[in-house]
């Protein structure tokens, strides 16, 4: 599947996206791999910490999975999805706390739930075409220019 570019904000084709909560997801069996996408990141600035909720713990949609803390923000990373939070990339984090700014579809994912409601909130869910042309629209509103910070 095809990715799409703008501004320098990537939008990969193979995952999808809840655009409003600025999540990215992709599925691997009977679990969801989630992270900020790379406006969110770009938004947020440098990431200087991150807190993890407990895994085994059971959020709904739009809660946080995680309190992140940058130059610019602090807030929280919401799941997109309702779910048991089953593993989160603290290791990856604390390895490099800016993992998520220098590859945010990659090695910066940020956690795995296993979907609860996964019929009633797909919906939220949107494939990359769909989600690019909400992202662009966005970028061009906002003036947003995404970057990676360097080594």
């Amino acid at each position: 599947m095809a990715d799409f570019l703008w501004q320098g904000c990537a939008v990969p084709g193979d995952r999808l996206y809840d655009v409003d909560l600025n999540v990215w997801v992709r599925f691997e069996g009977e679990s969801a791999v989630i992270g900020m996408t790379d406006v969110a990141q770009t938004m947020g600035g440098r990431m200087v910490q991150v807190s993890w909720r407990r895994t085994g713990k059971v959020f709904a949609r739009g809660r946080p999975v995680a309190i992140i803390e940058s130059a610019k923000w602090v807030g929280p990373f919401p799941t997109p999805l309702t779910g048991e939070l089953t593993d989160v990339n603290e290791a990856g984090f604390a390895a490099d706390i800016a993992i998520a700014n220098r590859d945010p579809y990659g090695a910066g994912w940020m956690a795995r739930i296993r979907p609860t409601m996964l019929g009633a909130e797909r919906g939220h869910l949107l494939p990359a075409p769909e989600a690019f042309e909400r992202y662009r629209a966005l970028i061009d509103e906002r003036g947003i220019r995404c970057f990676r910070c360097a080594e």
